[in-house]
């Protein structure tokens, strides 16, 4: 059934990557309006920025959830879980334990906290950005490197310190 609708889907090992775009386009989205919001001062633009916050929390749960219960099953050489799945979770939790933190601090002092601790809000975004960049980031090694999550091979690769085993 999925075939017919969604035929690049039905390769697929699990529905991680279906959902996992999302929170990285809200997340971004969010720390990008909450700086417009800054310099610009005004809340609207801070009011929109805190719904893509919700909206990235949200999804992000959802995709650290698909990535947590696909993880064991997903075929990967263990030296590329050890180093590549491994850090590329650590770093999304830890994503989407900030993303909490921001979320509920903005949902509290909405749209955003005020006055001086507005720059320590603005710090946890930039910060909330670098884990999830670094975290993507492994997550697409794993996928354009390592075949994570796809059905183009047969047998795992085999893991390459320092480097992808093909470029």
């Amino acid at each position: 059934m999925l075939a017919r609708f969604l035929p690049g889907a039905d390769h697929l090992q699990n529905p991680h990557p279906l959902v996992v775009h999302f929170p990285i386009a809200f997340l971004y989205g969010a720390a990008l309006l909450y700086f417009i919001a800054w310099l610009a001062r005004r809340d609207r633009i801070a009011w929109a920025a805190l719904w893509f916050l919700v909206l990235g929390l949200i999804s992000g749960a959802l995709a650290a959830g698909t990535g947590w219960w696909s993880a064991g099953g997903v075929m990967l050489d263990p030296a590329v879980k050890e180093n590549v799945l491994a850090p590329h979770m650590r770093l999304m939790f830890a994503t989407c334990a900030l993303a909490a933190i921001l979320t509920l601090w903005a949902i509290v002092k909405r749209p955003m906290p005020a006055s001086a601790a507005r720059y320590l809000f603005l710090f946890g975004l930039l910060v909330m950005i670098a884990l999830m960049t670094k975290g993507a980031d492994y997550g697409g090694i794993m996928v354009y490197d390592y075949n994570g999550g796809g059905a183009a091979c047969s047998e795992p690769i085999q893991y390459v310190p320092h480097g992808a085993p093909v470029r």
